[in-house]
C-alpha cells in the first residue's frame, strides 16, 4: 500500500560541500556551461522551433498550463537549462533529481515537500527528474498519480526516444518535445555571450577571436555545454597579454577540445542507418558514402554495415541489377575476414554500387501480396499434378497425372497452372536488367493465358 505523502518530512542536507564558501556564492566552482544558464528566454539561444512565439511549447509557458513535460535530445541542446527557465517563468520552486541516482524513496519526498510548500504558501514545484529513461517502468508508474492531482508538475529530460524508454501511461499524460543540436551560428553566439558576460570569469577580460569561435562551433557538434567547457579550458589556461587581455585565439581552442565526437546514441545509430538505406534508395551516391563515414567515424559494427548492404541490394535493387546481392554477400564475408581500417573500402565499393545501380522492389512486393493473401485469405490447395509423387501408391491415386516436364518441351516452357487461381504477384518493372525479365515473364503469361482461354471455349 502506498505511503500517505502526506505524513512524510522532507529531509534536507545539513551542509553543503561542493566547494569553497566563497566558490558556492559567486558560481565559480561550477563548470561555466553551469554557471551561464540562462535566466529567461530572452538568454536562451536554440530551440526556436518549439519557443518562437505561437509554438505549443511556447504557449503552454506562456498561459502557464502544463502538467508534464517530456523533453528529449542529444546532450548539451539545453534540457536542463529550459527546465529551469520554465520554473523561473511559472513562479514554481525548482527540484532536480537524477534517474541514475535517485529512488522512489526520494521522489515521494520530494513530493512530500511539494504538497506542504503547495499548502503553506501556495507556491508550486516543478520536479526535473533528469535521464528518466533510467527510471524502472514501475519508478516511472509511481509518478503517475502526483502527476494526475497536480502535486508536482514534472518535467523529464532524456537523450533517448522517449517512445522507447518512458510508459505509455506518461506519455500519454505529457506534451513532449524533441531538442535539436544547435547550429552553427547559435553555438558561436553562445560563444561570444559567454566570453562577454561577467559571470563567465571573474576578474578576468576575456577575448574570442572569430576563427577560435568557428572552430568550436564546428568541433562540438551542436552540443553547447562542450563548446562552453573548451572555452573555459581555453580561457583558464591562457595567459593574460600586457593590457591583462586573455586572447583564445584559434591555437588554444584547437588544444583546448579532444577529437571531434559524433552523437552516434540509440536514436542515432537508427537514424543514421535509416537515413544510409534512403540515400541509397533514391539513386544518391554522395549522401550514402557520407553516412557511411559518418557510421564508421562512430564506431559503427562493420558486419551490421555489410548486412544492411545485402538486404538492400535485396529488396531494393533486386532483379534490377542481380549482381548487386552478388556484390554485396561477398562484400560481407569479405568484411569478416578482412577487418578494419580496409574493410572501409569494401564497404565503400558495396556503398556506392548499390546507389547507382538500377532499383526494383518488385520481388519484395511481389512476397508482401503473396504473404498478405496467404495470411488473410483460405490456402489455395496445391494442384494434383504439383504433388510429391515419389512413394509407393501415388500413381494409383493420380498423384503427379497431367505434369508436363518443360525440359521436354522448345525453349524449356510449357503453359500449365501452377496456381488453383489466376492471381500475378511479381510485376517486373521495365528498368535494368528486370525489363529483360518482362519480356519473358509477359511472353508466358500470354501463352498461360492462351491456353487457359481455349479450354474455357473446349478448344483444348
Amino acid at each position: 500500500m502506498r505511503e500517505n505523502l502526506f505524513e512524510l518530512e522532507p529531509e534536507f542536507p545539513a551542509s553543503f560541500t561542493g566547494g569553497t564558501e566563497t566558490e558556492v556564492e559567486n558560481g565559480s566552482g561550477m563548470p561555466l556551461a553551469a554557471r551561464l544558464r540562462p535566466r529567461s528566454l530572452d538568454e536562451y539561444v536554440g530551440q526556436r522551433h518549439l519557443l518562437e512565439p505561437g509554438r505549443l511549447l511556447r504557449r503552454a509557458i506562456d498561459a502557464d498550463r502544463f502538467s508534464s513535460i517530456i523533453l528529449s535530445g542529444p546532450p548539451g541542446t539545453g534540457k536542463t537549462s529550459l527546465a529551469e527557465v520554465i520554473a523561473r517563468m511559472t513562479d514554481s520552486e525548482f527540484i532536480r533529481l537524477s534517474g541514475v541516482t535517485s529512488s522512489v524513496a526520494d521522489v515521494r519526498r520530494e513530493i512530500a515537500a511539494a504538497v506542504k510548500r503547495r499548502r503553506s504558501s501556495g507556491r508550486r514545484t516543478i520536479l526535473f527528474i533528469d535521464e528518466i529513461h533510467r527510471f524502472s517502468r514501475s519508478q516511472q508508474d509511481s509518478l503517475l498519480p502526483d502527476v494526475e492531482n497536480g502535486n508536482v508538475r514534472l518535467i523529464g529530460a532524456t537523450t533517448h526516444n522517449p517512445h522507447f524508454y518512458v510508459v505509455g501511461a506518461l506519455l500519454s499524460r505529457s506534451l513532449v518535445f524533441r531538442l535539436e543540436p544547435l547550429s552553427q551560428e547559435e553555438i558561436r553566439t553562445l560563444l561570444h555571450r559567454a566570453a562577454d558576460d561577467e559571470r563567465s570569469f571573474p576578474g578576468r577580460k576575456v577575448e574570442l577571436e572569430p576563427q577560435a569561435a568557428d572552430f568550436l562551433a564546428t568541433a562540438c557538434e551542436g552540443d553547447a555545454r562542450r563548446a562552453l567547457n573548451a572555452l573555459e579550458v581555453a580561457a583558464l589556461t591562457t595567459d593574460p597579454d600586457d593590457a591583462g587581455v586573455t586572447r583564445v585565439t584559434l591555437t588554444e581552442a584547437e588544444a583546448s577540445i579532444q577529437q571531434k565526437m559524433i552523437v552516434y546514441g540509440d536514436d542515432g545509430h537508427y537514424d543514421t542507418a535509416s537515413a544510409f538505406i534512403k540515400s541509397m534508395r533514391g539513386s544518391d551516391p554522395d549522401a550514402a558514402v557520407y553516412y557511411l563515414a559518418k557510421m564508421l567515424h562512430a564506431g559503427e559494427d562493420i558486419r551490421f554495415i555489410a548486412r544492411r548492404l545485402t538486404i538492400f541490394a535485396a529488396e531494393d535493387v533486386g532483379n534490377a541489377d542481380p549482381r548487386a546481392l552478388e556484390l554485396c554477400t561477398a562484400a560481407m564475408q569479405a568484411v569478416e575476414m578482412i577487418g578494419l581500417p580496409e574493410a572501409k573500402l569494401i564497404l565503400a565499393q558495396a556503398t556506392t554500387y548499390c546507389a547507382t545501380a538500377p532499383k526494383s522492389n518488385a520481388s519484395y512486393a511481389a512476397l508482401e501480396a503473396a504473404a498478405t493473401d496467404v495470411e488473410q485469405e483460405r490456402v489455395q490447395p496445391i494442384p494434383v499434378r504439383l504433388r510429391d509423387a515419389h512413394y509407393a501408391g501415388a500413381k494409383a491415386e493420380g498423384i503427379g497425372k497431367d505434369y508436363l516436364y518443360p525440359h521436354d518441351y522448345p525453349g524449356g516452357f510449357v503453359p500449365q497452372e501452377y496456381l488453383s487461381v489466376d492471381k500475378r504477384y511479381y510485376e517486373p518493372k521495365e528498368i535494368g536488367y528486370e525489363a529483360r525479365i518482362r519480356e519473358r515473364v509477359d511472353y508466358w503469361r500470354a501463352l498461360r493465358d492462351f491456353v487457359r482461354e481455349e479450354k474455357r471455349d473446349g478448344k483444348a
